[in-house]
């Protein structure tokens, strides 16, 4: 179950325990893990995206999200760190607007310690969502997915070069329903 469920950290805020109900009451649905990031685009124009969540960094209310470092979302976050998070669930009819400082945790961090989130986050995606950090650029068309049977992955291996975590730490969070 994506976030904890009950085993959450006693260190999480409120919302948090408002939004593991949310995703509990919905678990059902495949898409409940699905949000829509915005951020700042080139030009200072909105860019927006659907991203899968991938839980909650331990120990804290950041919140993790899998991305390929050749998107372009990877620069812009770079140049403007902030985003907002507007994650709706259908079941429940709630709505959660989650805004904050965006992390990019890359390869080249410096940071050993979010070389081993990145690492952990790695290990904890299915091979099949892994497999996609090899194939073409995001953005470029393809025509089908004979790509990905082409491709090979050690299921033990690392982090690829082309994945990247981003963390978003909360800095407000509103609950509309």
């Amino acid at each position: 179950m994506a976030g904890g469920g009950a085993a959450a950290s006693a260190l999480s805020s409120p919302w948090r325990a408002l939004l593991q109900r949310a995703l509990d009451a919905n678990a059902h649905l495949k898409h409940s893990t699905f949000f829509q990031l915005a951020t700042v685009g080139g030009g200072g124009r909105p860019a927006n995206r659907t991203v899968v969540f991938r839980g909650f960094q331990e120990h804290c209310d950041k919140i993790q999200i899998n991305t390929d470092a050749r998107s372009n979302k990877i620069g812009e976050i770079k140049e403007w760190p902030l985003g907002e998070i507007c994650w709706y669930f259908t079941d429940s009819w709630e709505q959660f607007r989650i805004s904050g400082i965006i992390d990019v945790i890359d390869g080249s961090s410096p940071d050993p310690a979010k070389l081993q989130q990145r690492e952990k986050a790695w290990f904890a995606s299915s091979v099949k969502s892994r497999l996609q950090y090899l194939g073409p650029s995001p953005g470029i068309p393809v025509a089908n997915d004979d790509h990905v049977t082409d491709v090979h992955l050690d299921p033990s291996a690392g982090p690829v070069d082309t994945y990247c975590l981003l963390t978003l730490d909360p800095e407000n969070v509103r609950l509309i329903t």
